[in-house]
């Protein structure tokens, strides 16, 4: 194991967790390597007056990272698996995926108990299509408005009185400590993204020996959960901003994945499952995909990107 370990993270207060919280296990494991966090803004965290879906989802919160791992200005780099484009430059991959959070989405709010509980029009805010797309099925009558900013900044806006209710990965609020959730989704009402609640370390495919002291942070049933979902999401070429939803539980070697594709007003909806084993993660998340896809999936995603260009 090298003996000094630079990890590249956004710095924002989620990002910032995570990562600190990998170098704390480095250092418990190694006593003798040392560990310095590299800070870096991102596209992602700079422009935050637009969309995200309108200024490229691929990429946004990842390309400074990586390239900085590229230039070996960083040897990895911790992110938030949700945010991670199901392609990665060349040079790089992600070899290690750590235990779960909560996947599931949270509701919050002030005044509201839960989702069912909101008047008609009521303003809900969200930054995410698979969010929004979903949230037009469950209630129609909503008024769904984007929201954009780091944590902080979304239960400020909230508090401020700009919306009604949020909505915010599980994950975050728990890494972040924050006991703000009102209620949670089902996962089968509210499908979450692809590796929500799940941190990946990307480092240089060279760095074999880096990898294999850092195996120790690997979470077998989460890189099995994980690896469906993302060959999922490969074959749909799906960025980050899509209305695209998969999550698969593991229950031993017995993989459930499940997928979605929406519209993103709620009106045309594609969801499947598919079963098998946990060597199969791969080959299944590739198979449902094409499912999907002939299904009317294919031209749902195109209708969106269309929308996104225009």
């Amino acid at each position: 194991m090298q003996k000094h370990v630079k990890i590249g993270t956004r710095k924002s207060l989620l990002a910032l967790a995570q990562s600190t919280g990998i170098k704390n296990q480095i250092e418990a494991q190694y006593t003798d390597v040392s560990v310095d966090l590299v800070q870096l803004l991102t596209k992602g965290d700079k422009i935050l007056d637009v969309p995200l879906a309108k200024v490229g989802g691929k990429g946004l919160f990842v390309k400074e990272l990586e390239d900085a791992m590229l230039n070996h200005e960083a040897d990895i780099a911790v992110h938030s698996m949700k945010d991670v484009p199901a392609e990665l430059p060349d040079g790089l991959h992600l070899g290690i995926i750590t235990k779960r959070e909560d996947p599931r989405d949270a509701f919050i709010s002030k005044k509201y108990n839960a989702l069912s509980e909101l008047p008609e029009g009521a303003k809900v805010g969200t930054s995410s299509l698979r969010r929004r797309s979903q949230l037009a099925i469950l209630r129609p009558d909503l008024v769904i408005e984007d929201l954009r900013g780091n944590l902080d900044t979304r239960l400020r806006k909230l508090d401020e009185g700009q919306y009604d209710a949020i909505i915010l990965a599980a994950a975050g609020l728990n890494r972040l400590k924050l006991d703000r959730a009102t209620s949670y989704f089902d996962t089968a009402d509210m499908l979450p993204a692809v590796g929500q609640g799940a941190v990946g370390i990307e480092l240089r495919t060279a760095d074999k020996e880096l990898l294999e002291g850092l195996m120790f942070l690997n979470h077998r049933d989460t890189s099995v959960a994980v690896t469906a979902e993302r060959a999922f999401l490969l074959r749909l070429e799906g960025g980050c901003q899509v209305p695209i939803a998969g999550f698969c539980q593991v229950n031993g070697d017995e993989i459930t994945l499940t997928g979605l594709v929406a519209s993103i007003d709620g009106k045309q909806v594609i969801k499947r499952a598919s079963t098998g084993t946990a060597e199969q993660a791969a080959a299944i998340g590739r198979a449902l995909a094409e499912e999907i896809l002939d299904l009317g999936g294919r031209a749902i995603l195109e209708e969106v990107y269309q929308a996104e260009i225009s």
